[in-house]
């Protein structure tokens, strides 16, 4: 196959809610007690990782240019670069900060890291939650296994799937039902191995995945299915008509998805079962605003809040 893999178009109202998600998972660890739900900037996260991962692997494989080598190349020196640095950071200060004991098990978070297990090997120590994980340096690392382990299962499963000729689509749904229904059953049995467990967090990065080929496939169908509801939502909203072009919808859809994540930051907390039927918030909050896109233009823009660098 070529290895010219082919990206999608940077989006500012993306990149702008990745910086929601991880703001609002340092609020949390800041001000556990006022942004008692801001964990749920992982599963933020999970969304839009799914969705732009997908978007690369479905693009690419409709137009022949689907490359393993380029698309894992592309991810080793996107993650490792980076994690090196903090990995390579924390042992020399555990070095200095730590007793042997402590140190002993950094080594073994660092390895975790590294090989993007950082989920299992925190499965088998504790609960995220618990006071001894909170002492844990690299416990944030458990939410990068999971997605390194969606990026190794996902790509192969599709182009196995694209090569016998089967609905993407039809697919990727079943097995996001599956993976949410076995979370809601394993919150109910195990709390910690439901939140670590891959199998039970894979339905929200699918839920981005699902977007995407939605996205891809029905984005003109879509397009003039949001113009019709835009009109309506014009005369709605504003006193005088406005130019029919998407703005309105996509300025109720960033509002939707502002506000939903709002509630889910104040009112989501630590002694939930999380994920379960709690996921569903940052989930759907994410896919609003993803759905907006770019396109705002008044004071509920999405553009106008997320065209932020981070």
């Amino acid at each position: 196959m070529s290895n010219d893999l082919q990206h999608p178009k940077y989006r500012p109202d993306i990149d702008g809610l990745r910086g929601i998600a991880v703001l609002s998972v340092v609020a949390f660890h800041a001000f556990p007690n006022k942004i008692s739900g801001g964990f749920i900037g992982v599963d933020i996260f999970f969304v839009i990782s799914g969705f732009l991962i997908s978007t690369i692997i479905f693009n690419n494989l409709e137009k022949g240019t689907f490359s393993f080598y380029e698309f894992y190349a592309r991810r080793i020196k996107r993650i490792y670069p980076a994690l090196f640095v903090v990995l390579f950071a924390c042992l020399i200060f555990g070095w200095f900060a730590l007793l042997p004991e402590e140190y002993k098990q950094l080594g073994k978070h660092t390895a975790g890291g590294a090989g993007f297990i950082a989920n299992f090997i925190l499965w088998s120590e504790a609960g995220y939650f618990d006071n001894s994980a909170e002492t844990k340096p690299l416990l944030h690392l458990w939410s990068l296994g999971i997605e390194e382990q969606f990026y190794i299962i996902w790509p192969f499963l599709l182009w196995f799937l694209w090569k016998k000729k089967f609905n993407l689509l039809t697919i990727s749904v079943i097995i996001l039902l599956i993976s949410f229904i076995l979370n809601l059953k394993g919150i109910k049995q195990d709390l910690v191995a439901t939140f670590y467990s891959p199998q039970t967090r894979f339905w929200e990065l699918l839920s981005g995945a699902v977007l995407a080929w939605l996205n891809i496939h029905k984005n003109n169908t879509i397009k003039n299915f949001k113009l019709r509801i835009d009109h309506y939502f014009s005369k709605i909203i504003y006193r005088e008509g406005i130019p029919n072009d998407g703005r309105s919808l996509s300025n109720v859809c960033a509002f939707i998805g502002i506000s939903i994540l709002i509630y889910g930051f104040l009112h989501i907390s630590k002694t939930m079962p999380f994920p379960g039927k709690w996921a569903i918030i940052p989930i759907l909050g994410s896919i609003f605003i993803i759905i907006a896109g770019s396109n705002g233009g008044g004071l509920i823009s999405a553009k106008r809040y997320y065209q932020i660098k981070f």
